[in-house]
């Protein structure tokens, strides 16, 4: 995989979309299991981040790709593994926080946040729809977290809107980086970089494990990868306006999870949330996709 645009195939973007879903809700779920097991947050983030070098660092050899790392761009690199990694503890620890349906729900959140950084950062223009479905998926927070009731934990809240902010934030910096920068190099930077920063908590919050949970961590960081690996080659077969809308599927998977492994039934406010919160994700994405075709109509027309 060079950095070059590959021929636009909606069918197998949206499979390798829906093959990333599923890797992340299982991902999500081992990272939960290991945390129940005692594995510590920071100890996770190592893991992930270390298998993941490993992985891309061994791909990149075989199909003979390691020279698309080289990077003008080290700056770049280095601010966007400082916020990604400081948006995987919040990531992460949502999952931990929070049950995993009521987590991957909340993360659903990223766009709204993507529309509020773009007016803030950039001064976008932002029209009715989208400013209508950001109230639509705030309110859905509301209904599913239930502020000041008992029904979510509001700690677990709170770090899962955190969370959806960062990655709004670091979506913004991944879109630079790939003006530029080959796909393969920003997933190689970014672990590379993290891996050194990560492992620094490691002796301090380290307990030995039993094989069951090895088996576990590795797993995790496993299917951690072999998702990035997805959702990458996904963007370069399809639109990200239309592929994003399979990543709600993953709190079907959540939800199974959750009920067959941690033996937990969703709350009645997650089926009243969830629906306003993706709704209003999934407007957010078609009036981008409408806005992304209309520029080169108006450039032509000039």
């Amino acid at each position: 995989m060079d950095g070059s645009i590959a021929q636009p195939r909606p069918f197998v973007a949206l499979a390798l979309r829906l093959a990333t879903a599923a890797a992340l809700a299982t991902m999500a779920m081992l990272l939960k299991l290991a945390s129940t097991n005692g594995v510590h947050l920071a100890e996770l983030v190592f893991w992930r981040q270390l298998l993941t070098f490993v992985f891309v660092l061994i791909v990149l050899i075989v199909i003979r790709q390691l020279h698309t790392v080289k990077t003008k761009r080290f700056g770049a690199h280095a601010r966007r593994a400082a916020y990604g990694i400081t948006g995987m503890f919040f990531v992460y620890g949502a999952v931990v926080l929070l049950p995993l349906a009521e987590a991957t729900t909340l993360s659903f959140t990223a766009p709204f946040f993507a529309v509020l950084l773009g007016v803030i950062l950039f001064k976008e223009k932002v029209g009715v729809y989208r400013w209508g479905a950001v109230i639509l998926g705030f309110a859905g927070v509301l209904i599913l977290t239930q502020p000041g009731s008992a029904t979510i934990d509001p700690i677990g809240a709170a770090v899962a809107l955190i969370a959806a902010f960062l990655v709004a934030l670091i979506s913004f910096q991944i879109q630079d980086l790939n003006k530029t920068e080959a796909p393969w190099s920003i997933v190689f930077w970014f672990a590379a970089l993290t891996t050194p920063v990560a492992f620094i908590a490691v002796p301090f919050v380290y307990q030995p494990h039993d094989a069951e949970t090895w088996g576990i961590i590795v797993a995790m960081a496993a299917t951690g990868a072999i998702a990035q690996m997805l959702l990458t080659a996904s963007l370069r077969f399809g639109s990200a306006s239309v592929i994003l809308l399979m990543d709600y599927t993953s709190l079907l998977w959540a939800t199974w999870y959750g009920y067959n492994v941690f033996d937990r039934t969703p709350p009645t406010s997650l089926w009243l949330g969830a629906p306003l919160i993706i709704g209003a994700g999934a407007l957010i994405a078609y009036r981008e996709r409408l806005l992304a075709r209309e520029k080169p109509n108006t450039a032509n027309a000039a």
